[in-house]
């Protein structure tokens, strides 16, 4: 897929998926019949990105897109605190998966995935450095990604190798996407699975710990 700064600027939906962008308020939706444990734990072919023990109680599960302002309202608002009290701690495993809506998002994330490689620390600093430039994204896409990717270590042609010139990476990227939409109904986000509920919406601290809280005890 040739990305050029036409396409990052004009941020083109995919295949119907931008009318899904439209987040309803915080809600729980019990997982349907299609959305097994097998479905939800198929990792990202590129492998999974996540943060906390292997071994912890609670198993969180964002998708989410590079664009979208409720997902970078979570990471620069709720994601730290939950982060230093729950994922630091061992009772949370934190995994990051992309769901992106645009071709910006999927650039994004695609750069992410690049610099990082598989150090997932590396990975979600650079998902966070992207999330608090999202004005700057919208405005200026190719831009921005240069401008992130160069504070990274990249060359300009790295960044076009990576963004522009790797299927295995944007394949991999869609395939998750594709995979959680058609699999696990997944329609908008952010949207998260907390030990296998499905959560929707805007989300909080509180919420989360209302669900978190009770699955520690059990």
């Amino acid at each position: 897929m040739n990305i050029t700064r036409r396409t990052f600027n004009a941020a083109l939906a995919f295949t119907g998926l931008a009318a899904a962008i439209g987040l309803s308020p915080w809600q729980l939706v019990s997982m349907a019949n299609a959305q097994s444990a097998e479905d939800l734990n198929q990792p990202s072919p590129l492998g999974d990105m996540a943060l906390g023990s292997k071994d912890a109680p609670v198993t969180i599960i964002e998708y989410a897109s590079m664009t979208c302002p409720h997902c970078a309202a979570f990471t620069n608002e709720v994601f730290p605190k939950l982060k230093s009290e729950y994922i630091d701690t061992g009772k949370v495993r934190f995994i990051f998966r992309e769901f992106p809506l645009d071709q910006v998002a999927l650039a994004a994330s695609a750069l992410a995935r690049c610099v990082a490689k598989d150090d997932a620390q590396k990975y979600f600093t650079v998902v966070e450095i992207l999330f608090k430039q999202q004005n700057d994204l919208a405005s200026d896409a190719l831009g921005t990604i240069n401008r992130v990717g160069k504070q990274a270590g990249f060359s300009e042609q790295m960044i076009k190798d990576c963004v522009q010139g790797d299927p295995k990476i944007q394949k991999g990227i869609l395939d998750v996407r594709e995979h959680a939409y058609s699999k696990l109904k997944v329609n908008s986000t952010p949207s998260f699975f907390v030990n296998g509920t499905l959560v929707k919406g805007e989300t909080s601290l509180e919420g989360f710990e209302k669900l978190i809280k009770p699955l520690l005890k059990s």
